[in-house]
Parts: structure tokens; C-alpha cells; sequence
């Protein structure tokens, strides 16, 4: 899930090879996530899931 590894800090590069898609991709999903949220950043992004209840708490 995109919005689990933008909570864990990894770099697009990373996070693409994980999920197995092309980095650009990634980073397209990315910035739809940040739209369909209203929000300015990647930071701010995953505020606003964690307060919509989007994500479960880290588990490491």
C-alpha cells in the first residue's frame, strides 16, 4: 500500500520496487493520494490518512 510506505519513509525508489511498478508510477499514485486528500505534501498527506483512520499503526 502506497500510503503505508509514505508512513515509513521510503524513498519512491524503494517503494516502487516493493511494490513491483515503475518508479514514475509510484510517484503518480503519490500525487493522486495527495488530491484526492487536499493535501500540500507527502507530510500532510499522511496526517490526514492517520486522522481519517487510513492507516494502522506501525507495526515495527
Amino acid at each position: 500500500m502506497v500510503l503505508r510506505r509514505l508512513r515509513d519513509g521510503f524513498t519512491d525508489e524503494v517503494a516502487a520496487r516493493e511494490l513491483g511498478v515503475p518508479v514514475r508510477t509510484y510517484r503518480r499514485y503519490v500525487a493522486e493520494i495527495m488530491t484526492l486528500l487536499g493535501a500540500e505534501s507527502r507530510f500532510q498527506a499522511g496526517v490526514y490518512a492517520a486522522a481519517l483512520g487510513m492507516l494502522s499503526p506501525p507495526t515495527h
